[in-house]
């Protein structure tokens, strides 16, 4: 069996963060059964360019492979009645929605838990389902800015950057995911499920980490540096060689001896200025001016061979292109294809998530509805009647001419 083969995951999502989380544990065989609302077209990443064509998208793909779809009208009583049969036969509701809408549309472990006590909900919301921002739409851009990731973001003299992934989102999606693994554990345990109140906010501030503790407990105001430099590590940095740009990371002080060598000026290591982490730090741009003086002076590939000889860690700056085609992306199988209908073979970056020695199989994104038949007739052994009733009720949107 897959690992998480015998989960089973309703998720209420759309777009990013949410189907981000959700792709992971799809990934790991967990059934992600999508409920789209059928009045708005479905998830909007469907409809997302350059590479889309009516209601298929490569930006759906990548977050909703493995996937099942149907289509569901919450808000309609016949609707509802077939989320109720679902989450009798589940174990997570999942949803990235504003943080007061759970509440509203009645998907709460305490709306749900006579239906299935083991019901785990899990809403990934931009502000949380409490505080002053529970009711307003949270997006990557915006808790970029908002958490100061934007304003130490750049160069000094630049203005406030965004990260160039939406890294926010995708980490809030992840914390969702690590959180409905730990609630369903703990429903199986105990044979009580509960609520997991996840937001992008938390997330965000969350992973200030380090600057966040150094601010909380002294004067340090963290700052944009030039090059993105690290705060306090020196060299630690992007720096221009003769034809491009590398980063050079000295976390160690063994590192800081081995590039010394490696560029032909051991007596760097050993000259007071620079001989400690804290040194480096006060005399970092006189240090600096001498390290980009010496890189200027060859090409990216030449400093790079010397320095991995030298057991000294650095990287090129890559652009994706080069980065998708990197030997070491081959050899960890990061490349994975798919067939779809409209766009053919497709070829995507697989999930990072590893467990035993088993290759996960990928198949495509699902279209819309795709998925009724296994769902209603399979799943919750409706028979032709029931779900033809349904439909004429409004439960799967407007009444279908043809229904599975």
């Amino acid at each position: 069996m897959k690992p998480l083969q015998d989960i089973r995951i309703l998720a209420i999502e759309q777009y990013g963060a949410g189907p981000f989380g959700s792709v992971h544990l799809a990934d790991l065989g967990a059934d992600v059964i999508k409920i789209e609302e059928p009045h708005s077209g479905g998830d909007v990443g469907r409809y997302v360019p350059p590479y889309q064509q009516e209601q298929d998208s490569l930006f759906f793909e990548v977050f909703n492979r493995n996937k099942s779809s149907i289509d569901l009208d919450l808000a309609a009583p016949a609707g509802r009645r077939v989320f109720e049969d679902l989450v009798r036969v589940s174990d997570v509701v999942y949803s990235n929605l504003r943080g007061d809408v759970p509440a509203k549309i009645r998907i709460t472990y305490d709306d749900l838990k006579h239906l299935n006590p083991r019901i785990v909900c899990c809403s990934l919301s931009g502000f949380g389902m409490t505080g002053p921002r529970r009711a307003e739409p949270g997006y990557d851009y915006v808790l970029q800015a908002l958490t100061g990731w934007m304003d130490i973001t750049g160069e000094p003299d630049g203005p406030p950057t965004k990260s160039g992934l939406s890294l926010v989102d995708y980490s809030g999606g992840l914390v969702a995911a690590i959180s409905v693994l730990a609630a369903v554990h703990a429903a199986r345990r105990d044979g009580i499920g509960s609520d997991c109140d996840v937001s992008l906010f938390d997330t965000a501030m969350a992973m200030l980490t380090y600057p966040a503790i150094w601010n909380l407990n002294g004067d340090f105001h963290p700052r944009r540096t030039r090059h993105s430099a690290h705060p306090s590590l020196v060299p630690f940095q992007a720096f221009p060689a003769a034809d491009g740009w590398f980063v050079v990371a000295c976390p160690k002080e063994k590192f800081w001896a081995n590039l010394a060598v490696a560029i032909g000026r051991p007596d760097l290591a050993t000259d007071p200025r620079y001989a400690t982490f804290e040194a480096r730090r006060t005399h970092a741009e006189e240090l600096l001016a001498v390290l980009e003086g010496i890189f200027a002076t060859r090409t990216v590939h030449e400093w790079l061979t010397e320095l991995r000889a030298a057991a000294v860690p650095c990287g090129p700056v890559n652009t994706v292109a080069a980065a998708l085609a990197d030997s070491h992306t081959a050899a960890r199988e990061m490349i994975v294809e798919t067939d779809h209908p409209r766009f053919g073979r497709i070829r995507q970056v697989r999930s990072p998530v590893r467990v035993g020695g088993t290759t996960p199989e990928y198949r495509r994104a699902p279209a819309r509805h795709e998925s009724a038949d296994r769902v209603l007739h399979g799943l919750l052994g409706y028979d032709a009647a029931t779900v033809e009733e349904l439909d004429r009720s409004g439960a799967f949107g407007r009444p279908r001419t043809a229904q599975p």
